[in-house]
């Protein structure tokens, strides 16, 4: 019992312990009244977080103003609601400035992570 004890309290101080890879995120960069982010809160939002993509990169809102998280390296300031930014480890890894629908959300998204998913070392 001890052993497990010990192991569990290991696992908790370990980085990313117990959650979702910290480094890979999606924002979707947001305003209240954009009918636009309306509709893929109707359409996408529910599916995300189950979806394999929203398993790899999960999703954080943040409104159109601010405020950003620390340390984060846009290319540009986003200007179009929606805007959804592949972020790993703090950098753009690239973004889909408004919403294309269902469809074609998902295949952007898809090409998106494929071409700029991190590369393992070695």
């Amino acid at each position: 019992m001890r052993i497990l004890t010990t192991l569990l309290l290991l696992l908790t101080l370990l980085p990313g312990a117990g959650r979702a890879d910290p480094q890979t995120r999606l924002l979707m960069i947001r305003q209240d009244g954009c009918i636009y982010c309306r509709q893929w809160e109707a359409e996408i939002a529910p599916l995300y977080p189950t979806s394999a993509q929203g398993r790899a990169a999960p999703l954080q809102r943040i409104d159109i103003d601010g405020p950003y998280p620390d340390g984060l390296a846009l290319d540009r300031q986003p200007y179009v609601t929606p805007t959804f930014i592949l972020i790993h480890d703090g950098q753009e890894m690239g973004r889909i400035e408004g919403y294309p629908g269902p469809k074609n959300f998902w295949r952007f998204l898809d090409r998106l992570m494929a071409a700029k998913a991190p590369q393992p070392a070695g």
